[in-house]
């Protein structure tokens, strides 16, 4: 008899249980786990780090990240505005600025701005600024198009009942339209600052002092007098302590937002001119 295609799904899913369980023992018989404690896991390593993994390398990214996560949000709201104003020349201006930084890599802006600018203008940043600036150049553009779909999504009807309520049009924008539009797009923003979070370990391309490493400088640094690989990995760890609450914190607000997605056809009202 023909199997059917549910026996068929179970035994397929039951050869992959087995198929890992096979893997799995055999690298528990074959690994040698003194290498890779010694590769991945040293202890000594790992205590020499702290407390300067956290006191320093971990709050100057926390540090960076937020300072550019506040001049791209900024920066982005300003650019999403443009991008939806009536007057062509704005959305010109916008778009150009968004598709050129959504285009290239992240690297160059942080080398132009402690490079390029100081060569050509004589302007010269400090670390807190150059790594600011940066990353909200960089993350603005992101988030001005994050903004104006939730500024889209927007339903209609709102911003009719704040009108025939003899609200100017500035007002309506600010009172009734952004604030939605922010609910509606917390989720995404939080990603976004995670990504800004990651981006900030671009910083260490420039030249740092002691004081100034973020985690990936740090781990860098101490990797290069090290023989194992556990600075990379305790570097990992501490992102993850940032960045795991935060990706469980957009999680549960995509959850009280209903899973409304930013960039779907509902989300972002597909048909209605920018």
């Amino acid at each position: 008899m023909a199997m059917s295609k549910r026996r068929r799904a179970i035994l397929f899913r039951r050869a992959q249980y087995a198929l890992l369980l096979v893997i799995v023992a055999l690298i528990a018989v074959f690994a040698d786990w003194e290498d890779i404690r010694r590769s991945f896991f040293n202890v000594d390593t790992a205590a020499k780090m702290f407390p300067t993994v956290i006191q320093t390398a971990l709050v100057n990214t926390i540090i960076y990240s937020a300072f550019g996560f506040a001049i791209g949000l900024g920066l982005g709201l300003l650019l999403a505005l443009m991008k939806l104003s009536p007057v062509a020349p704005w959305r010109w201006i916008a778009t150009a600025y968004i598709e050129f930084f959504r285009g290239v890599p992240a690297l160059l802006v942080f080398v132009a701005l402690s490079v390029a600018v100081p060569l050509a203008f004589g302007l010269k940043f400090d670390i807190n600024s150059t790594a600011g600036l940066a990353l909200g150049i960089v993350g603005s553009a992101y988030i001005a198009e994050t903004i104006r779909a939730g500024i889209l999504a927007v339903p209609k009807g709102q911003i009719e009942a704040a009108r025939s309520l003899g609200m100017s049009p500035g007002r309506t924008l600010v009172t009734v339209t952004i604030p939605q539009a922010f609910r509606i797009i917390l989720p995404p923003l939080t990603n976004e600052l995670i990504m800004l979070i990651k981006d900030s370990s671009l910083i260490s391309v420039v030249g740092l002092t002691a004081a100034d490493y973020e985690l990936t400088k740090f781990g860098r640094e101490t990797l290069s007098r090290s023989p194992s690989l556990t600075p990379l990995l305790v570097a990992g760890l501490c992102y993850l302590i940032i960045t795991l609450p935060l990706g469980h914190l957009s999680r549960h607000l995509e959850k009280r937002t209903g899973g409304r997605k930013i960039g779907t056809p509902e989300s972002t009202g597909l048909g209605v001119s920018a």
